[in-house]
């Protein structure tokens, strides 16, 4: 499996490692929009540099492209790999607008190619205990989840790309807080309405909010409550999820967000409180299982875990609590972008 991976920032920089590491996988090319950036990560990965992502459409030397650079050019560079007969890992939100993403969705039906968006928080190992969790019915039916998962913006950071509303989707809520919204759809299946209430109380974002404050219902009227935010001061992810029967709490991410933690907790209205916790230390190792799950669904021909379509709506719930903040009302997640 030949890889080239378009981007030289720090998705990249988590990614390359992975797949320079993996058994029967080379990493062929590692290009950018500025060169000293795409052949410093090069050197060190010990591969080609370029510049720009054209070559994608051009190189018969690679059979997958990894799209780690800012979301307006994800669509493009992600069709002109599908037509040229290359799967694709693309970094989350799967593009700039819905409309973009939809084109993605059909190239990749036409092509029979595999896409995957990436949700890597779907391999954290505390994620996946608390799934774990969920599917052997400790948990009982879900009645709610509750997100909190912030950072401290840096200085600066209105000047980055992820403050530029040219080059992005969306503000926090889309660039952080949608991992969570994936994960929400993962445990509890489709949001259907949502409030929303953003703001840009500290960065100087423009259009583009820096919180988040969002609550959305399920048809059987299961809730996801999210607070997504750059103010953060401490570096903050806190995943709960509410069930019948009991509780499973995830904390931390490894790295600055403290040690993974995954707790399960049993309702029981007379004993007392007793809970069974994992820690998971060492790396963060989130990217090489979703790296693993991408390359077996290539090689069984099935859909990865995140697919396209798991991309697409998770945009779609993003752009519905836009809307509900602009309109100051509840609305219909599947009435936006349709």
């Amino acid at each position: 499996m030949r890889v080239g991976i378009v981007g030289a920032g720090l998705q990249a920089r988590r990614r390359a490692p992975v797949i320079k590491a993996w058994p029967g996988a080379e990493l062929v090319v590692i290009s950018a929009e500025h060169p000293d950036s795409a052949k410093a990560l090069a050197s060190q990965m010990g591969c080609e540099a370029d510049v720009g992502w054209e070559w994608v459409a051009r190189r018969r030397d690679v059979d997958v492209v990894l799209v780690c650079t800012p979301p307006r050019l994800h669509a493009a560079i992600t069709i002109a790999a599908l037509q040229t007969g290359k799967h694709v890992l693309c970094e989350k939100p799967l593009a700039w607008s819905l409309e973009e993403a939809e084109e993605m969705r059909a190239v990749t039906r036409a092509t029979g190619l595999t896409v995957k968006c990436g949700f890597n928080h779907r391999h954290h190992p505390g994620i996946e205990q608390a799934h774990r969790w969920l599917d052997d019915g400790r948990l009982g039916e879900p009645l709610f989840i509750r997100c909190r998962y912030g950072i401290c913006g840096r200085p600066g950071y209105a000047k980055e790309w992820r403050g530029n509303a040219d080059a992005v989707a969306g503000g926090q809520l889309m660039e952080q807080g949608i991992h969570g919204i994936d994960l929400a759809r993962w445990f509890l299946g489709e949001l259907v309405d949502v409030n929303c209430m953003l703001g840009a109380p500290y960065f100087d974002l423009g259009p583009l909010e820096d919180n988040a404050f969002a609550t959305y219902r399920t048809e059987r009227g299961r809730v996801l409550s999210i607070h997504s935010t750059l103010t953060q001061w401490k570096n903050l992810f806190s995943f709960e999820i509410f069930g019948h029967d009991g509780y499973a709490l995830v904390k931390g991410l490894g790295g600055a967000y403290g040690t993974e933690r995954a707790t399960f907790g049993k309702r029981d209205f007379h004993a007392p409180f007793t809970e069974e916790t994992v820690e998971f230390r060492g790396d963060d190792r989130s990217w090489r299982e979703e790296w693993r799950e991408f390359v077996h669904a290539i090689e069984e021909r099935r859909d990865p875990l995140g697919t396209v379509g798991d991309g697409i709506e998770a945009m779609r719930c993003v752009f519905a609590a836009y809307e509900a903040h602009r309109r100051n009302a509840t609305v219909r997640v599947e009435s936006v972008g349709r």
